[in-house]
């Protein structure tokens, strides 16, 4: 049954293509995407929902979807809720009506496919699928330099794809499984001088994927030339593919993982760090907003890191949540924060912070759900990042004994200061943008029509309950990610 979520976008995608009406048909699929994965919430475990069909013998691949555990099921909810948001915020330029909501669709499909996939080689594809869409709306239907950020995005995630696609491979044949399939995989044992490359291939493919420095100069651009929804879908949702990937596929190579967490740690810091004080220079608010999402997957890192350090999710049992939450918190922030840079756009026909002034008194609602966005970005608690963040550090001193401090413990307390830097570039940004007396371009500015209101509403409610009530989503993770046949071996083991 999750193959419905695939299957809606796709072929409401196919239905734009061959003549429905685009907008409407857009709406309609996401908003069964939407419900139906509010629904799932409450149902998620039950064995309805997998779909396991065989489509390769030799190699054995299988099309196997289903919720393989509460992390699957957060990042469905991330999906949806920005698919939906992205398509109702979204205003495709005349004549190119196709081409922009069915391309929306299939981004989303792709998510969501990547994130319900069981199967590593569809976890794999279904991701190379949401990004074709991606590349061609950035060229064709992009803003500013979109031809020279279309082909650096398609550069850069090519070769990350590539590698990735090494170190999966070598993955299943150092595994010796038959299939692909994660419970067969989880289940084997590799050789752990094998695990040494493969998780640097691992690291570097979906360190590209991801935006880990030095790999990350493809996204700030690519980001500000795409189309809003593009942007929200793929900094939203997208760009926490590689953080799951390597979360999901940690257990097969964790000693791998140990060998390179010196340069992990060095990485990690350097997107908070390096890419924080680039991102207090931008001078235009989309790529501020473009190097910032670079900058908080340091964040995601660090809590990977802190898991890679323990030895497992047994040893640290904060990690996996924290950074799940925080995978979650930023998604829904940064769309909402792209999402309303787009309106500020369509309002006053730039986004140079150097031209904008006094936003507020003309459009207070603007101003508002800009202004929580921003704080829930810098860590503002009540609001889910926060939640997130508190979590992050929490698990980079799990295991700390009051000796001395380990490499971890020394990168959350320099991580700490990011928090600094997050507040620095943001509040700059919006106090140019919002606060002061008013400037020629947006004296006259409209505030948001209820269009433009009902999908921020719905980014900031998400913000508001997982930021007062974490455990929404704590209470799906209570058990870090295993096969349930793992699991009922190990209640046998204990009978």
């Amino acid at each position: 049954m999750s193959i419905i979520f695939v299957l809606i976008p796709i072929l409401a995608a196919i239905a734009i293509l061959c003549g429905c009406k685009a907008r409407l048909t857009a709406l309609i699929a996401s908003g069964l995407t939407l419900i139906l994965g509010l629904g799932s919430v409450f149902c998620w475990k039950a064995e309805v929902w997998s779909v396991t069909l065989q489509v390769l013998s030799k190699p054995s691949i299988h099309l196997a979807m289903g919720f393989y555990d509460g992390m699957s099921l957060i990042m469905v909810l991330l999906s949806v809720l920005v698919l939906f948001t992205a398509v109702f915020a979204g205003k495709a330029p005349e004549g190119r009506e196709k081409l922009y909501y069915s391309s929306i669709l299939l981004i989303g499909a792709g998510g969501l496919g990547a994130f319900l996939s069981t199967d590593l080689f569809f976890f794999y594809a279904f991701h190379e699928l949401a990004l074709v869409p991606t590349f061609l709306m950035i060229g064709m239907l992009g803003t500013g330099e979109r031809k020279e950020a279309a082909w650096k995005i398609t550069i850069y995630l090519a070769l990350g794809s590539i590698i990735l696609l090494a170190g999966l491979i070598w993955l299943v044949s150092a595994s010796g499984s038959d299939t692909w399939l994660f419970k067969d995989l989880l289940a084997s044992n590799i050789d752990p001088k094998a695990q040494t490359g493969i998780a640097a291939l691992l690291i570097v493919g979906f360190g590209v994927l991801i935006s880990l420095f030095p790999f990350h100069s493809w996204a700030a651009p690519a980001y500000a030339a795409a189309p809003a929804p593009v942007a929200m879908l793929h900094a939203g949702v997208l760009k926490k593919f590689g953080l799951f990937g390597l979360i999901r596929l940690y257990p097969m190579v964790s000693s791998g993982m140990q060998d390179w967490l010196g340069w992990l740690i060095v990485l990690l810091l350097c997107n908070i760090l390096w890419v924080g004080f680039v991102t207090i220079n931008q001078k235009r608010l989309d790529m501020m907003l473009g190097n910032s999402s670079v900058m908080h997957m340091g964040y995601i890192f660090l809590a990977f890191a802190a898991l890679v350090q323990a030895g497992g999710a047994e040893e640290n049992p904060i990690a996996i949540p924290a950074a799940v939450v925080l995978m979650f918190a930023h998604g829904i922030s940064i769309a909402l924060l792209f999402l309303l840079t787009d309106v500020v756009r369509q309002k006053t026909g730039t986004v140079e912070l150097a031209e904008l002034g006094g936003l507020a008194k003309s459009a207070p609602r603007l101003a508002f759900l800009f202004g929580l966005a921003g704080m829930a970005s810098i860590g503002l608690p009540g609001l889910a990042n926060f939640s997130g963040e508190v979590l992050v550090f929490l698990s980079g001193f799990e295991n700390y004994k009051g000796e001395s401090l380990g490499c971890v413990q020394v990168a959350t307390i320099l991580a700490l200061w990011g928090v600094v830097i997050s507040a620095v570039y943001m509040l700059r940004a919006y106090r140019q943008t919002f606060q002061g007396p008013a400037v020629s371009v947006t004296e006259s500015a409209k505030d948001l029509k209820l269009s433009d209101q009902i999908p921020a509403i719905i980014l900031a409610a998400a913000l508001l309950v997982v930021g007062l009530y974490p455990n929404s989503l704590l209470s799906h993770l209570k058990k870090p990610p295993c096969c349930s046949e793992c699991d009922q071996s190990t209640e046998q083991a204990e009978q």
